[in-house]
């Protein structure tokens, strides 16, 4: 049988299906599919192995219906209509689990960079801006004993809580769909309306999924709800946050910082105030970049795709009710 993979992945995974006797085809052009190249591609094959940034919308799936799984490299599946998928009986696989730490680490980084302009006074170094001694330049803003507000208490929140508790002996509030007892037994954290998340987290930090309820949830008037002094991160998605709101409420001092690991659009324009900001740290969608994370990112995919062309159920399943059917 035929795997199709649209970007280039680490070769764990790849070793392990062609182990398995599959014949597995890899998109090696330097630059994103087009939908129509991905369709093209797909067409061939009898498994799609695809990234978070691929379009796997109603009309991909249509055109794509008799493939047997698809295999996404991420946790999130927001770029992939799953009532469409479920309807067609196509099963949707992803990666949860093995980028929780990989990811929570930098949200940890982008908080500690934005709390001491970290990435700001580095590009002052290069400017050729580093002189001398001022007592009341650069000053930067403490963390230990802070209150911690996670968006979102799931795998990666919970890996964020517990490193600013560790370090900093943070107070650990939270707010999500459902209550997270082992995380309140563990880490003391205590389960919050939205208002209360905003109005007293010191560090604000988003990992939810995106859906309906999230797309643009953290806008203007989350913000002005916000502390003077807090700072914003989100390594979740761009489009939890409304950008152009982020930028006047970072230019208008209603909160004091932000930490971004995704943004709205990706990738983001040079040109975007928010890189010159001091109280601003900006990756470029990084993180579960490690070579631990991704090799297991990769495995994890495979093994999706190899249960889904034996017609065994997926280890990691999205849509499980196709199975009900």
């Amino acid at each position: 049988m035929k795997v199709f993979i649209s970007r280039d992945i680490p070769a764990q995974g790849i070793e392990l299906m062609r182990n398995e006797g599959l014949e597995v085809t890899v998109w090696k052009v330097d630059r994103p599919m087009t939908q129509p190249e991905l369709i093209e591609n797909a067409k061939q094959s009898d498994a799609l192995l695809c990234v978070f940034s691929d379009k796997i919308d109603k009309l991909f799936l249509n055109e794509c219906r008799h493939l047997k799984v698809i295999a996404q490299l991420a946790v999130g599946y927001d770029n992939i209509d799953i009532d469409e998928a479920t309807r067609l009986r196509i099963p949707i696989g992803n990666t949860p689990d093995v980028l929780s730490e990989a990811t929570a680490d930098a949200a940890f980084l982008l908080m500690l960079a934005a709390s001491r302009k970290a990435f700001h006074l580095h590009k002052s170094i290069i400017k050729g801006e580093w002189t001398f001694f001022r007592p009341k330049a650069n000053l930067g803003i403490e963390l230990r004993n802070k209150t911690l507000g996670i968006f979102g208490l799931g795998r990666i929140g919970t890996e964020m809580a517990k490193r600013c508790k560790g370090a900093y002996q943070m107070d650990v509030i939270y707010c999500s769909r459902s209550r997270n007892s082992s995380a309140e037994e563990l880490l003391q954290a205590r389960k919050v309306e939205f208002d209360e998340l905003l109005s007293q987290s010191d560090v604000l930090s988003v990992h939810c999924s995106l859906n309906e309820t999230t797309n643009g949830l953290f806008n203007k008037e989350a913000f002005h709800k916000m502390k003077r002094s807090a700072i914003f991160i989100n390594t979740a998605r761009g489009t939890i946050h409304n950008e152009k709101d982020l930028i006047d409420a970072l230019s208008e001092r209603i909160i004091w910082g932000a930490g971004l690991d995704v943004t709205n659009p990706e990738p983001m324009r040079p040109s975007n105030p928010l890189l010159s900001m001091e109280n601003v740290a900006v990756l470029p969608h990084v993180g579960s970049a490690t070579i631990e994370a991704r090799n297991a990112m990769s495995r994890l995919s495979a093994e999706n795709i190899i249960h889904g062309l034996r017609g065994e159920k997926l280890p990691n399943i999205v849509n499980p009710g196709i199975y009900n059917r």
